[in-house]
């Protein structure tokens, strides 16, 4: 059965030739017409289970984002989707104003079809719960001539390129096999299956096998992997206060459930038992995971050319898997825009960008 924390990560490419269906519509609906609009007043924000999106759904249940959208006259309608996949295309198609996605996914989905995407709060990134994992063999070289189950084309197959990457080998040196998440601890307990790559709660699961070694994570690659709400550009430019919004909701949750205090505890409690596991679980996944829970660091992670560096060998990667679109011709072919102005890529075909804008006025306490 899929456990609801495991729908971060996806088989990416069967969901491709739909979402860029949408983005056509899309681009009609956010890109073109006049460059301002008149305010909007109501918000839809997609989110899906996983450890570092958890504070959206404890926000809406708590208050919280009432509390901010009363703040700037708005309403926020905060909802949850059990197929993350799903979550992105609807966002892709214009129905949704903002989203919880990784970097990897902002660019091959919703950037890649056409829709101008801003990256307005950078939670968190994968800090250990993302993993190489080998049966009976406690050295990364080991793998090499094996065949890796992996959910193919998500950032689990990242984490395996630059795995293989870190000791010199290739992907045509393993073979990669698609194997779902629901089906990912049950495939490890077969004889034929040697070496899978994913993420929490399976790494977690998988590796009380006594023979299970995880031989890489993501901690080897920190802040590669990270976790996003982004928003439609377009609708940020026309409508700043829910941008603004947007932040408050988010600080104000972290601040609440980072606390040791009662009531912090009660939170993690509370974000825990929503995503399918207990307090203990929860924390687990929270200590493998570099949640930014003061603006200020997330201000100063934004900040620092690692975004860049970062950016740049996710949209190879992306090219290389043929997912930066059908008419691509090279890695360049999508603009990725960074604090300061830099552009990767094309600068006139930008559709994704870094911002410290809001979380900046967060940390200048100017909400």
């Amino acid at each position: 059965m899929r456990t609801p924390v495991s729908s971060k990560l996806h088989r990416l490419k069967s969901a491709l030739a739909g979402a860029f269906g949408l983005a056509g519509v899309a681009g009609l609906a956010l890109g073109a017409g006049p460059a301002e609009a008149a305010p909007k007043k109501e918000f839809k924000v997609a989110w899906s289970i996983y450890v570092g999106w958890m504070p959206w759904g404890y926000a809406n249940d708590t208050g919280i984002v009432k509390k901010w959208a009363d703040k700037y006259g708005i309403k926020i309608d905060v909802v949850q989707f059990n197929d993350y996949v799903e979550s992105i295309n609807q966002y892709t198609a214009g129905a949704f104003d903002a989203l919880t996605v990784t970097n990897m996914d902002a660019l091959s989905v919703p950037a890649a079809g056409g829709v101008d995407t801003t990256a307005v709060i950078v939670g968190d990134f994968s800090n250990g719960n993302d993993a190489v994992i080998l049966k009976g063999k406690k050295d990364l070289a080991a793998i090499k001539g094996q065949k890796v189950n992996l959910v193919e084309f998500s950032v689990s197959h990242y984490l395996l390129a630059r795995a293989l990457e870190s000791i010199k080998l290739k992907e045509r040196d393993v073979k990669v096999v698609n194997t779902s998440d629901a089906d990912m601890v049950a495939a490890y307990k077969t004889k034929a299956v040697t070496a899978v790559v994913t993420w929490n709660p399976l790494v977690s699961e998988i590796l009380t096998d006594k023979n299970a070694h995880a031989v890489f994570d993501s901690s080897k690659i920190p802040g590669e992997i990270m976790d996003l709400l982004v928003a439609n550009t377009a609708v940020l430019k026309d409508n700043p206060d829910f941008a603004k919004a947007l932040v408050g909701i988010w600080y104000d949750t972290t601040t609440l459930f980072t606390a040791d205090t009662p009531e912090g505890k009660a939170a993690r409690e509370a974000m825990g038992k929503a995503s399918g596991t207990d307090l203990a679980g929860f924390d687990s996944q929270l200590a493998a995971t570099r949640l930014f829970a003061k603006a200020p660091e997330a201000v100063a992670f934004v900040r620092s050319p690692d975004v860049g560096t970062t950016m740049d060998r996710v949209r190879k990667f992306l090219f290389e898997k043929e997912l930066l679109g059908s008419g691509a011709k090279s890695a360049d072919a999508i603009g990725i825009e960074l604090p300061g102005g830099k552009v990767l890529g094309d600068a006139k075909n930008v559709k994704l960008r870094f911002t410290d804008t809001w979380m900046a006025m967060v940390a200048d306490g100017k909400l």
